[in-house]
């Protein structure tokens, strides 16, 4: 995490309890808690303001959390610091509902980003709310979504592709990682992947049988030495050999969705008109979009040129 002097958000927290200060924060709640995934600087004026308002912070790592706390310029002693980590969450949540029984408010945040996508935080925010508590979330910094903006999802045509699969981490078993890709092969949306250093490059190995299709990396997102780029997956291994510090820090990856060949899209819009001349648009649309392959944003706006065509015959 790039680290700054405290005094360097003294303004921010100073802001965020003009801006959010008004808010209503009720108590017996749990905030779960965005922080940066990298750049101190994307931390939300909420997320600073809640921080320095509730009675407990729950966090992945203690020590970890302290020291972005500081960095804020936030005095949290440390018992006032509750370790839920993916060890614990099970047994760590009831705690925290007992907590919020009693009327306290209290923040989840994980080591850096949105809690509950591949962080801790899942099991604890359906703990609470089958105590019949609260759970507010805080958006702010995720890796997945930075890489998806950065990557530009467009398909060959032209067509924007808005909607993609989060895998997360494959196995670490090399039998199980590949039978992991396998299954991608066949997944014509985007999907994103997250992967640790010690893994990527073998990662990078299982990904090249998916050949031509494209994948964008990013290496250390929101970071000093940030990097993205998009290459052919065969050639994903030899773009980390290339560099050394390439499969040093944290990964993100993006496999583009999967180009429609000219031919299939006649093949689509047929069974479009078959499904449109027994289904709703929108069903036809969806089942065109599953059977064909073919992205749904186009397949909507041939059904909406077809059904206008029926409409001026009659």
């Amino acid at each position: 995490m790039n680290a700054l002097a405290p005094a360097s958000f003294g303004a921010a927290l100073s802001a965020a309890r003009d801006a959010a200060g008004a808010q209503h924060y009720p108590q017996g709640t749990l905030y779960v808690v965005a922080t940066p995934i990298g750049n101190l600087a994307d931390v939300t004026l909420r997320a600073l303001h809640v921080l320095d308002i509730v009675d407990v912070i729950a966090c992945e790592d203690t020590r970890h959390t302290q020291g972005m706390l500081r960095a804020y310029g936030i005095d949290r002693p440390g018992a006032r610091l509750l370790a839920v980590h993916q060890h614990n969450e099970a047994e760590a949540a009831q705690a925290v509902v007992a907590r919020l029984a009693q009327g306290e408010r209290i923040a989840y945040v994980s080591d850096a980003g949105t809690p509950g996508v591949s962080d801790p935080g899942a099991r604890l925010a359906a703990a609470v709310r089958a105590a019949g508590h609260r759970v507010l979330p805080l958006p702010g910094a995720s890796s997945v979504v930075t890489l998806v903006q950065a990557a530009g999802l467009v398909a060959d045509g032209g067509d924007e592709r808005s909607a993609f699969v989060f895998a997360g981490f494959l196995p670490s078993k090399a039998g199980e990682r590949d039978a992991a890709v396998a299954e991608l092969a066949h997944e014509t949306r985007s999907v994103v992947l997250l992967e640790a250093p010690h893994r990527i490059e073998a990662l990078a190995r299982a990904l090249g049988v998916l050949g031509e299709r494209r994948i964008t990396v990013g290496r250390e997102l929101t970071k000093q030495f940030e990097e993205i780029a998009t290459v052919a997956a065969a050639a994903l291994a030899d773009w980390f050999a290339a560099g050394r510090d390439r499969t040093r820090g944290e990964f993100a990856l993006v496999l583009h969705p999967v180009a429609v060949a000219a031919d299939d899209g006649a093949e689509a819009e047929r069974v479009l008109r078959l499904l449109l001349a027994e289904l709703p648009l929108k069903t036809a649309v969806k089942l065109a979009a599953e059977i064909s392959g073919a992205p749904r944003n186009a397949l909507y706006d041939t059904a909406l040129r077809l059904r206008s065509e029926a409409e001026r015959a009659d």
